[in-house]
């Protein structure tokens, strides 16, 4: 027996402390509800848990910028709805001005309506935004500006007097024709044939027994190759026309949680001009006999692209109808873009639904790393504090064996 060392009541405390510090971790545990709350308790796991839930959070904004895209393209479609409206309108006009039913009087009161139709197209396309971005002028997001397209040239070969037939329609070549019949001997009767505008003509040269085309193509109208012919003079494309288009504004949504997870949606510019509804006073449009009104008080337009811009000329019935083509046009134009947007719409509302997908079963797996087993540490915070318990009570023993010692010396 010694004093000068209580190793019963060492061994206790030391054991007391052990089941104090685990019952103290345990409690940690079950207050917070996580197994992990410093490095210390699962260095691995932390690491692993902390990169999901950074993935986690990106989802879930991920999904929150998918929803801001639908709300950013539905409010561009919403207002194109009532674009479409107003060309629907407009075209009846050029209809009704087409009858020549009506007087010079009457032409000028369908004008004024078409006038401020027009303007009204072009102030939509100006003043819809979202969160104080226009969507519909071609000039917020990443901005692509319009083209004027590019000349596209036809070279008719082995010119002779002998015919050549384009979709059914028979020509002649030569200054001999008298543009009677299908024949022509000038650009003004063929662009009268094949239903382009008045610039064919101006663009027709003739150089010995080649005839060149040179045509300008305009989106939506003349197309970029002449329909096959056969003959004596083929038909043939030295240079490939390009379209004019519009400008357009891009808008790129982050619909991922890591980097170049992207998705872009497009708008474009839908004000009058870029539909073709107006244009400089007194021009052709690109389609064959309709023009532009010309200058004057009256038709000038409250919201334009550009300075000048005038409508449509409803004065003749000539006019008129040839203008319903170009409603035509627009009016495809429009349906086309609202088609366009809708896909996007779409495309969208099933990322936002695999974003959930992902973002459930991410927070599942890291739950699984950081979150505490609430009955099974609860079970070892039971057993842990009945170990403390009774180290104390050991503890208690051990202080009273050295008293044992005191019988030996009476």
């Amino acid at each position: 027996m010694i004093i000068n060392h209580n190793l019963g009541a060492m061994n206790a405390t030391r054991n007391m402390g052990i089941n104090a510090a685990t019952a103290s971790k345990s409690m940690e545990k079950l207050s917070s509800g996580l197994r992990i709350n410093k490095a210390g308790d699962d260095a691995a796991g932390l690491a692993i848990s902390e990169k999901m839930r950074g993935q986690i959070r990106g989802l879930d904004q991920a999904s929150a910028n998918a929803q801001d895209g639908i709300s950013m393209i539905g409010t561009g479609e919403g207002a194109l709805n009532e674009t479409t409206s107003i060309l629907q309108r407009m075209r009846e006009l050029a209809v009704q001005g087409s009858n020549d039913t009506n007087t010079t009087e009457d032409r000028t009161q369908i004008q004024k309506e078409m006038n401020q139709l027009t303007s009204e197209t072009s102030r939509i396309g100006n003043t819809t935004q979202f969160n104080t971005q226009n969507l519909l002028d071609g000039t917020a997001g990443v901005v692509t500006g319009p083209t004027t397209g590019s000349a596209g040239t036809f070279t008719v070969s082995a010119v002779t007097t002998a015919d050549v037939v384009i979709d059914g329609k028979t020509l002649t070549y030569g200054v001999g024709g008298d543009g009677t019949n299908g024949k022509f001997a000038d650009a003004t009767t063929l662009a009268t044939l094949i239903g382009n505008t008045a610039e064919l003509a101006s663009k027709y040269t003739a150089s010995g027994a080649v005839a060149v085309l040179t045509l300008t193509q305009k989106a939506g109208h003349f197309s970029a190759t002449l329909p096959t012919a056969t003959g004596a003079g083929a038909v043939a494309a030295t240079t490939a026309g390009v379209d004019k288009t519009a400008a357009s504004s891009a808008f790129t949504f982050q619909i991922g949680a890591n980097k170049g997870q992207q998705f872009t949606a497009s708008f474009t510019d839908m004000r009058s001009s870029a539909l073709g509804l107006a244009g400089a006073a007194g021009t052709d449009t690109a389609v064959y006999g309709a023009k532009y009104v010309a200058t004057g008080a009256a038709n000038d337009l409250s919201d334009v692209s550009t300075i000048g811009e005038h409508a449509l000329d409803l004065s003749t019935s000539a006019s008129s109808s040839a203008a319903i083509k170009v409603l035509d046009n627009a009016t495809a134009t429009v349906s086309g873009e609202r088609a366009k947007l809708g896909a996007f719409s779409n495309r969208l509302d099933h990322t936002i639904a695999n974003l959930g997908t992902s973002s459930e079963n991410l927070t599942s797996a890291e739950s699984r790393i950081r979150d505490v087993d609430m009955a099974k540490e609860m079970s070892t915070f039971s057993k842990n504090n009945i170990l403390n318990q009774a180290a104390q009570a050991m503890l208690v023993q051990a202080n009273q064996q050295p008293q044992q010692v005191l019988a030996l010396l009476r």
